[in-house]
């Protein structure tokens, strides 16, 4: 069946507190998560939270790779949507590897399935 992208989410748990809470390491694997997959990295932009946490996305041609981090539940929610012929998968994995996750719970779905719709609208001021 044929689908325009492929979203993976990835419910982590069991992670290295220190890892989750690292803003440069976050980045870091995420760039190179993207990388080994095959993806053109575009933009990455990731805050560090007080007194824990991170948050980010690194933008790529093919969509993109997002993470909200919470270390004091040694957790991490990602997303990895890719469009073309990019497996999310490979970034996804390379991600909870990365992080030490103890539990991986991932779910795929299709993207844009079936005949796209292009819905137009024009406003007038």
């Amino acid at each position: 069946m044929e689908t325009i992208g492929r979203h993976v989410i990835s419910e982590l748990w069991g992670c290295d507190f220190n890892k989750l809470n690292d803003i440069e390491y976050i980045e870091k694997t995420f760039v190179n998560a993207a990388l080994k997959s095959g993806a053109e990295v575009r933009e990455v932009a990731f805050h560090k939270f007080a007194p824990q946490g991170v948050s980010g996305v690194v933008i790529i041609s093919e969509s993109h790779l997002t993470i909200h981090s919470f270390p004091e539940h040694g957790y991490a929610s990602i997303d990895v949507y890719t469009c073309g012929d990019l497996d999310p998968n490979v970034a996804a994995n390379y991600i909870a590897e990365a992080l030490n996750a103890n539990t991986n719970e991932t779910i795929e779905i299709p993207r844009g399935m079936g005949t796209v719709q292009v819905n137009r609208t024009l406003n007038v001021l």
